[in-house]
């Protein structure tokens, strides 16, 4: 595993060998696990934040879309 992204707001964190990624709303207190198609439909998304675009803004943002409605909350035992 490993960190690949990480703001106020969101963390990412990359499974290598799963090819999936982690989306960790650390204000919202929720995660959301992606692999497969959505974890390189993602991986594009990102890419496609044109360079001179691409900062913290936008890819929180970004990430807010994909975990509107699909991220679960984060519960401790």
């Amino acid at each position: 595993m490993n960190l690949v992204y990480n703001s106020d707001h969101y963390a990412i964190v990359a499974y290598p060998i799963r090819q999936a990624f982690e989306l960790v709303d650390k204000l919202g207190s929720r995660s959301l696990f992606v692999q497969g198609s959505v974890a390189v439909g993602l991986r594009e998304a990102i890419d496609n934040i044109p360079d001179e675009c691409r900062d913290e803004e936008s890819i929180d943002s970004l990430l807010d879309d994909y975990c509107a409605g699909a991220a679960k909350p984060i519960v401790f035992h």
